[in-house]
């Protein structure tokens, strides 16, 4: 195997790694400094995929953004145990449905791809002229939808924040 091979092997591992420890961390702050590592990780392989855009833009809006996003509301809201939930039935076969249509798509995607599928071509190696072009011509649709659904979610996030007038009280 070549040096780019086993880079990519051994980011990918920690990627992984990383990845479980964001699930399995027993403090919060750890679990959030783990998912940075992971998004680092994933930046790295992008840059390795040529994808250069995808690669700076994982570390601006994920590891820069939703990170210190994630850390800040654990340090304003504390990160102490707050008691644990009572253990539901449905969690366990919600689990099993999810892992089963995962594998599902999974091996379908393996089944398109060894029988031959045609290849979609790449988008350039992640050139923003050419991910432009691709979002808001083919994709205008999604991209509208996903815009309307952001400034929805805004509004929301703006009325619940809202405090009540002075002398109202919940």
């Amino acid at each position: 195997m070549d040096f780019p091979t086993i880079f990519f092997i051994l980011v990918g591992a920690l990627s992984v790694a990383a990845a479980v420890g964001v699930v399995t961390a027993k403090v919060v702050v750890h679990s959030a400094l783990f998912l940075l590592v992971h998004f680092m990780t994933l930046a790295v392989l992008y840059i390795t995929l040529d994808a250069q855009f995808l690669g700076a833009a994982q570390v601006i809006i994920y590891a820069g953004g939703i990170v210190i996003l994630i850390l800040f509301v654990i340090m304003l809201i504390g990160s102490g145990a707050s008691g644990v939930a009572p253990r539901q039935p449905w969690i366990p076969l919600t689990g099993l449905a999810l892992g089963l249509v995962m594998l599902g798509t999974l091996s379908y995607g393996l089944v398109q791809a060894a029988f031959g599928a045609p290849v979609i071509p790449a988008n350039e190696g992640g050139i923003p002229e050419a991910i432009g072009l691709e979002m808001f011509t083919r994709y205008i649709l999604p991209v509208e939808m996903v815009a309307i659904l952001l400034l929805v979610a805004l509004l929301g996030a703006l009325l619940l924040a809202k405090s009540p007038p002075m002398g109202e009280e919940e």
